[in-house]
């Protein structure tokens, strides 16, 4: 038996567990939150590594042969050339580089044409859209970046103590705007486009590569984004979607090749196992929620659930279409949400309430449509976050998505794809693990509903939304 650990440095804190290189059991754990107040756009990397520290502290990693690290996916750090920050790191979730991601995909010919050279789309969080953000607001800076990293990267860097070679993976790449899934190669005249002039990359390493070993003897493996650590920890194979549940939704699934998406719908990212994630996002689900929740005046998600049990499927012809923040999946950025059925016998709270749910549910559905008009298997979702316990959310999600639901049991799912990378570099490096093949951890605690006989049921709710969709928004899938 071996000990290994699986870091998480998300935008807020650092988690860390501890686990059996065999089964996967967490043995202990350490959390620690960042050093600053709120999420800011700049952020200096350093409270990481504080961060980091603290998290570790009191003999947390005594024992541990090898450490694997995920990080805030999208977060850039402009190194000069000689290995220091040119400005603070531009936080993963940063949203000023809009009209820079617009001049880029006007730069490039179009949506079509970055979907074919990189599989995705600019968007204002992209390091690529960051470079340009970078170019045109501080253009001293743009010119002193010598070197580009994100958040994965840089501590995986500073844990081996800033050697000369600097590593990402597959995954972390993949949501640069810079390296395509399907070629497995960067496209540096788009750095060079974005930014003004080239800068160096780090070097791409395999699934199972170690990053290095620190002068104590620590393995360090090679690190990826979140969501890439958070499906590895998880252990979601081919067949397998995950659905997220956060103010914004998003949909991702296992398939064994990288999908060019014309539309920009689909975002081809590469996982941490040599597969890839091809992800959908919607732009309103909790946030639907939450909305309606505060025009019932109801205190919380919970109340709104409950409420919405008092309904039937259908909601009795009440239809809402949630694009309350405009919406991404159909491509409708200046839309409005729509309540459609309304009549006397349909204006009840729980009527409105239960449309708010399959609303949001058969938004994320059209989703997972996008990635099945493609060819992606679905046979089972993994519905994750907070409003994935609510009872109006179980009751109709398995219904509404054709396949078996399955709710994880709350677990820290990307320290622990960190912890497994480890654990699978750690054994390659001592020829008792299939560098092919990753170590078979036990599975998340879950509970899994199935559609049974409520299948037609939520099919016939579907039939209704997309009717008043296409009704709304005609051909808003075919633009």
């Amino acid at each position: 038996m071996g000990i290994v650990a699986g870091l998480d440095s998300s935008p807020d804190f650092t988690r860390i567990v501890v686990c059996d290189t065999d089964t996967g059991a967490v043995l202990r754990q350490g959390y620690a939150p960042h050093p600053v107040e709120g999420r800011p756009s700049d952020i200096d990397p350093q409270a990481w590594l504080l961060s980091l520290g603290e998290a570790a502290g009191g003999g947390l990693l005594e024992g541990v042969q090898a450490i694997g690290v995920s990080a805030q996916q999208n977060a850039l750090i402009a190194l000069d050339a000689q290995g220091n920050t040119v400005r603070p790191a531009m936080a993963g979730g940063d949203k000023r580089a809009q009209v820079a991601a617009a001049d880029l995909v006007d730069a490039l010919g179009g949506r079509g044409a970055w979907a074919q050279a990189v599989g995705c789309v600019p968007q204002a969080a992209q390091p690529v859209t960051k470079l340009r953000w970078l170019a045109k607001n501080e253009p001293e800076n743009a010119q002193r970046t010598a070197v580009l990293l994100q958040a994965h990267d840089w501590l995986v860097w500073q844990l081996l103590g800033r050697p000369v070679r600097r590593t990402t993976d597959r995954g972390g790449a993949s949501g640069t705007g810079y390296w395509s899934a399907a070629t497995g190669g960067y496209r540096p005249d788009l750095v060079e486009l974005a930014l003004g002039h080239q800068a160096v990359l780090p070097e791409v390493i395999g699934p199972a590569d170690a990053a290095g070993t620190t002068p104590e003897g620590l393995l360090i493996s090679a690190g990826t984004g979140e969501t890439m650590a958070a499906a590895f920890g998880l252990g979601i194979g081919l067949g397998d979607a995950v659905v997220s549940l956060g103010a914004s939704g998003s949909v991702m699934a296992v398939h064994p090749e990288a999908l060019a998406d014309q539309s920009g719908m689909i975002t081809s990212l590469a996982d941490a196992t040599g597969m890839h994630l091809p992800v959908v996002t919607t732009l309103n689900a909790v946030r639907a929620l939450r909305g309606t929740a505060e025009l019932l005046g109801l205190p919380d998600l919970e109340s709104l659930s409950e409420l919405a049990m008092k309904s039937t499927p259908g909601s009795h012809g009440l239809v809402l279409l949630p694009y309350l923040e405009g919406e991404r999946t159909p491509n409708l950025p200046h839309t409005a949400g729509t309540l459609s059925g309304l009549r006397r016998e349909s204006m009840k709270p729980e009527h409105l309430a239960r449309a708010a749910f399959e609303g949001m549910l058969c938004g994320l559905a059209d989703a997972l449509d996008v990635l099945r008009g493609r060819g992606v298997e679905v046979r089972r979702i993994f519905l994750l976050g907070p409003a994935a316990e609510l009872p109006a959310v179980q009751v109709a999600a398995p219904s509404l998505f054709g396949a078996q639901v399955v709710v994880p049991q709350p677990a820290d799912y990307a320290a622990i794809g960190a912890a497994r990378q480890a654990a699978w570099a750690l054994g390659v490096s001592q020829g008792t693990v299939d560098p092919r093949t990753p170590p078979a951890w036990q599975g998340a605690a879950a509970q899994v509903l199935e559609p049974g006989e409520d299948l037609a049921v939520g099919q016939a709710v579907r039939q209704q939304f997309t009717a008043v969709r296409e009704q709304t928004h005609p051909g808003a899938f075919h633009s």
